[in-house]
C-alpha cells in the first residue's frame, strides 16, 4: 500500500473501525475523506481508470473497443494480415454511395428489421470474431444506428468487436481522408 495512504490511515481511523472520532483531526479527516468521495461521485474528481477502460457515458463501448479511420485502412493494406469483417449498420443508399470496401450490409440497427437481419448474420460467426461497425450517417454521437448494433452484438458474446470512430460522418471523415471506397452492393 502507498505510505502516504497508510500514514493517513494510521492517524485518521481509530482502532475500532466503528468508532466516532475522537479528536479534531480525525473529524477533519472524517470529513475530508467524505467530501472526496462525494466531489468523485459528482464528477468533480477525476477517478483514475484502467487505460482504454474510458467511456462516455453515452457510448457502451470503451476506448479499447474503438479503430481509427487511418488504423483500420492500414488493417485493410496489410495483405499479410486476416483483415476484420466490416459491417455497416446505416442506411441503405448510403452504403450504395459508397463504403469501407469489403463491409458487408444488414439493414439500418436502427429499425427492428436491420437488428434481426443483423442478429441472424451474426449467430453463424465465431465470437473470436474480429468485428468491425460503423454507420457513418451522420455525427457518431448522434447516430441512431451505432449504439443498438453494438449492444447487440456485445451481448451475443463478441470478442473482437470495435466501432470504427468517424466523428462528422462517413464522407468527412472516411472518404475526404482518402481512405478506400467501395460503391454499390
Amino acid at each position: 500500500m502507498n505510505p502516504q495512504i497508510l500514514s493517513f490511515r494510521k492517524r485518521c481511523v481509530s482502532p475500532n473501525s466503528l468508532a466516532p472520532a475522537t479528536n479534531r483531526f480525525q473529524t477533519i479527516c472524517l470529513v475530508s475523506a467524505v467530501a472526496i468521495l462525494l466531489a468523485g461521485s459528482a464528477g468533480l474528481v477525476s477517478v483514475p481508470v484502467i487505460e482504454g477502460q474510458e467511456k462516455r457515458p453515452s457510448d457502451p463501448w470503451t476506448v479499447a473497443q474503438t479503430i481509427q479511420p487511418a488504423e483500420l485502412a492500414s488493417e485493410l493494406g496489410d495483405k499479410g494480415g486476416t483483415p476484420p469483417a466490416i459491417v455497416y449498420v446505416g442506411f441503405r443508399t448510403l452504403f450504395v454511395g459508397g463504403h469501407v470496401p469489403g463491409a458487408t450490409f444488414h439493414g439500418s440497427a436502427s429499425t427492428e428489421q436491420g437488428l434481426s437481419d443483423l442478429n441472424k448474420w451474426a449467430e453463424e460467426l465465431p465470437r473470436t470474431t474480429n468485428l468491425v461497425i460503423y454507420c457513418g450517417c451522420c455525427p457518431l454521437e448522434k447516430c441512431p444506428n451505432i449504439r443498438p448494433a453494438f449492444t447487440m452484438l456485445d451481448k451475443m458474446g463478441f470478442k473482437k468487436l470495435r466501432v470504427l470512430i468517424l466523428p462528422t460522418n462517413f464522407a468527412t471523415d472516411w472518404a475526404d481522408k482518402g481512405c478506400p471506397i467501395q460503391k454499390g452492393m
